[in-house]
Order: C-alpha cells, then sequence, then structure tokens
C-alpha cells in the first residue's frame, strides 16, 4: 500500500534517508511495537515511535496519572491527573501522530495474559519499574523469539540493550541470574531520579526499535550502554550468552512462564496484608510519640532533602546511609520503631541493628507515606 500524500509530507526527511526511503517507511507502518508502561521510559518510546511512523502501538499500563508523575513522564499532563495513563497516553500519541494505531491494554502483564498479548506485536520495548515485570518480559520474549529493547534508570544514571537470543545476544537472567533481595534496591518513589533521565534512556530504546524495524545498523544486542547524567559519560560492557542460562542456555530448565512475584520474592500489587512480625503499623508509631511512658523512641532514615519535604515532628534523623557508622549513637537497651518513606529502608535499618545486638526494634509498615494517609493528611506525600 502505497503512502499517502499526507504521510509523504510527514515522513519526507524519512525518506530521503537512503536507509529508510520509501520501502522503510513502509516498513514502518506494517511494524507493531508493545510498550510495556506509560511512564517515564514509555513516554519518550511511544512518541518517537508514533511520530516515525510506526503502524501500530501497543501500551500496557493499569496506572493512573499522578501529580509526582509530570517530572518525568512527558506523555501525561495536569489536566490528566487522576485518568487512565492508557487512555492520557492514546491522547497525546494521536496528537503526534492520529495515522498510528493505538491499542490500550489496560491491565497489570501477568503469567496468564503475556502471551496472549505479546502475539499481536513485532516487537517489546521493556519499560518496566520492578523486577517481577522486568524477569517476566525476558522470561515471555525469549520463549515467543520477540525481541526486548531493555531500558532502566535510576538516580542519574540508566543503561539500555537489545535482549533477543534468537538474535545471538544473551538474556535477561544471563546478565542477573537471581533478582535482588526485596527491599535492597530502592525503587525510584524512594531513590529518586533526574526528571530527563528517562528521555535519554527511552530515545536510545525508541532508536534500537526503529532500527530493528528498518534492518539497519547495528543494535545492541549483545552490549550494554550505561550512561551517567552526572559526568556526562556514556560506556559499553559487552555480553555473551550463558551457556548455563535456565532459559537460554544450552539446556533450558524454563519452559514456561513462572510465578514471577514468588521469584523475585514480592507479594503480587497490593495484596500483601500481613504484618511482618518485626512491624508495627504508624497508629502503634503515633502511640509512642504520644506517650512516652511507653519507653519507644522513633528513628527516621530517610535522607535529609526528604526530611525537607515531609516530616514527623520530634523524630530525630539518622540517614540508613550513613547507618553503619551513626548507629551507636543509639542504645542497644532502649526500644526504636524506625520509619522511612515507605518500609523498605527501614526494615534494612531493623536488620542491621538486631545483627548488631539491638533486640527491640522494629520497622513502621508504610513509613510516612502511610502517616500522611492515615494520622496526618497536612504532611505532604512525594
Amino acid at each position: 500500500m502505497e503512502l499517502s500524500p499526507e504521510e509523504l509530507r510527514r515522513y519526507a526527511r524519512h525518506l530521503i534517508l537512503p536507509e529508510v526511503g520509501m520501502e522503510g517507511q513502509k516498513r514502518l507502518r506494517s511494524t507493531s511495537v508493545l510498550c510495556i508502561g506509560a511512564g517515564g521510559l514509555g513516554s519518550p518510546v511511544s512518541m518517537y515511535l508514533a511520530a516515525a511512523g510506526i503502524g501500530r502501538l501497543g501500551i500496557v499500563d493499569f496506572d493512573a496519572v499522578e501529580l509526582s508523575n509530570l517530572q518525568r513522564q512527558i506523555l501525561h499532563g495536569s489536566d490528566k491527573i487522576g485518568r487512565p495513563k492508557t487512555e492520557s497516553a492514546r491522547e497525546t500519541l494521536h496528537r503526534v501522530n492520529p495515522n498510528v494505531e493505538v491499542v490500550l491494554h489496560e491491565t497489570r502483564i501477568t503469567s496468564q495474559n503475556a502471551f496472549e498479548i505479546l502475539e499481536l506485536y513485532h516487537l517489546v520495548v521493556d519499560g518496566t519499574d520492578n523486577f517481577a515485570t522486568r524477569y517476566l518480559m525476558n522470561d515471555a520474549c525469549v520463549l515467543k523469539k520477540k525481541p526486548n529493547i531493555y531500558g532502566s534508570i535510576f538516580r542519574f544514571e540508566g543503561q539500555a540493550s537489545v535482549l533477543a537470543p534468537h538474535l545471538g545476544g544473551p538474556c535477561y537472567r544471563c546478565l542477573y541470574p537471581e533478582p535482588p533481595p526485596p527491599g535492597t534496591v530502592p525503587s525510584c518513589a524512594e531513590g529518586g531520579v533526574l526528571g530527563v533521565l528517562p528521555g535519554i534512556i527511552g530515545t536510545i530504546q525508541a532508536t534500537e526499535t526503529l532500527k530493528l524495524a528498518l534492518g539497519v545498523g547495528s543494535s545492541l544486542v549483545g552490549r550494554l550502554l550505561l550512561f551517567d547524567a552526572l559526568e556526562m559519560k556514556f560506556r559499553e560492557i559487552k555480553l555473551r550468552r550463558d551457556p548455563e542460562c535456565p532459559l537460554c542456555g544450552e539446556h533450558p530448565s524454563i519452559t514456561e512462564l513462572i510465578d514471577y512475584e514468588q521469584f523475585c520474592g514480592v507479594a503480587p500489587g497490593n495484596q500483601d496484608t500481613t504484618m511482618h512480625p518485626d512491624e508495627v503499623t504508624v497508629q502503634e508509631m503515633k502511640s509512642a510519640l504520644d506517650d512516652p511512658a511507653l519507653g519507644i523512641k522513633v528513628i527516621d532514615v530517610r535522607e535529609p532533602q526528604e526530611q525537607q519535604i515531609a516530616r514527623v515532628e520530634g523524630v530525630p534523623l539518622i540517614p540508613l546511609s550513613q547507618f553503619a557508622e551513626r548507629f551507636r549513637e543509639l542504645d542497644p537497651q532502649q526500644s526504636y520503631y524506625i520509619h522511612c518513606k515507605m518500609g523498605g529502608r527501614s526494615m534494612q535499618a531493623v536488620q542491621f541493628l538486631k545483627q548488631q545486638g539491638f533486640k527491640n526494634v522494629k520497622s513502621v509498615r508504610g513509613g510516612i507515606e502511610a502517616w500522611a494517609e492515615e494520622i496526618d493528611p497536612s504532611v505532604s506525600k512525594y
């Protein structure tokens, strides 16, 4: 099918590239791409792919737009707060290019629906922000022989690659055979991210997607590109398939999708309502602050810049990053409740203190986020 006069004008700067030309642009139009996530990485990926003329874009996301998203998620605007990210994405993408077909998958991608969704697309772009979904997409793409254009971001650093064993490279399990223990790697919500960083990494992912669709250039298959925004430096690591990989190795033991929440040691969604023995509620934290006779002190282990955003009056700060040097300021015989933003870092602090001989230390479940929701709405959420 020939390009229309409108398409000839729209894609003129592509058409004069020998590596693209008329046939290449038709190839882009006939390509379908699945974007996992309509957030920081998914925003630049989907917008540039739509602008470039990719024929069908699938968007998988189940979240609603929040104010804190807007610092980096350029698919969305202030007028979209509270609306599903998929709907917001479709409106933005159709403003960029009304010719693109946008297919919405407003659902959490799981082991039960991953194959069904992937079957509809040629290429997959991983814009996920959690390990369970990352391993799920890796395994699904390998088993279905779909190129997985991978990217991840954290604070000032990002990385990108094309994971495709059927094209001669490794898979994600070759790089990271096991997920990190739960809570040891802060999310962007806890660790922060420079707003422009997903734009840089996402644009690299979009570039790799277009090159694969066109069949031009040297892809990131077999290479991991590392970016440091503070130093403005790129580094490259050569990657090889692991012959012992349980998924893409010589004798694979993973031949179907598994329970990835269990594999990563996390509960699916928000279904985990069981209190850990080392946890207390924000109501118990409030009782400790209100009644000194209980003999329980509360410690904040967030970073100083976080305390400037939101704090509970009367709670001293010992950042987790300084804990190894400063824990001796605490009395091993004293009872402590420890809080952070959401509960991950405070649990790490509790485990560390127990290793040092502290007996009566507990982590505040949900951290200051739960405090703002359940105790004091005047405390800012971030």
